[in-house]
């Protein structure tokens, strides 16, 4: 199974992400990772050729879960995919995800890659803005070529309810094994 998630800042990318990589005991690949190298003095940009290079080498595996908010460079796990995800949670409780985001890192509740700074904070809330006016329609767009593979979730209960179904898919795929 290959799954590919993409959402805001805030939607819930990674959390699901995690949690469907293990229900299925797949490995969990983050875009951000691809275009990033992390380094304790911070994080330096990969060249382009190495982005490219790490992200072709994760999407050829056999089973996969990819969440991630970068378009366009991300095209070839895109059309590899069984699902694409798209959570298309509301603005507002972005919003209020991001700010618990950062208090829970402020105080070493939640690990995250980078390091929890205010300026990063604010970025977030720039990041989720732009997503909602500039990516999103873009990526509603590039989807429609994708047809039922294409899931938008758009609230808790309909991410709920799609994981339900992933575990009946991992469980029915096991029984005619």
């Amino acid at each position: 199974m290959k799954i590919y998630i993409v959402g805001s800042v805030g939607s819930g990318k990674t959390t699901l992400a995690r949690k469907v990589a293990a229900e299925l005991q797949v490995p969990h690949f983050e875009t951000d990772n691809f275009v990033w190298n992390h380094q304790p003095t911070g994080d330096v940009r990969n060249e382009m050729d190495v982005r490219n290079e790490l992200f072709s080498d994760a999407v050829q595996q056999s089973k996969w879960v990819i969440e991630g908010v970068h378009i366009n460079w991300t095209d070839e796990a895109l059309l590899v995919a069984n699902q694409i995800i798209f959570l298309d949670i509301p603005v507002n409780k972005r919003t209020w995800r991001i700010i618990r985001r950062y208090i829970r890192q402020l105080l070493k509740i939640e690990k995250v890659n980078y390091k929890p700074t205010l300026t990063i904070f604010w970025k977030m809330f720039r990041w989720n803005r732009y997503f909602e006016e500039q990516m999103k329609p873009e990526f509603i767009q590039k989807f429609e070529v994708y047809g039922t593979k294409v899931h938008y979730l758009r609230t808790n209960e309909e991410v709920k309810n799609w994981l339900r179904e992933i575990s009946v898919g991992k469980s029915q795929l096991n029984k005619s094994m």
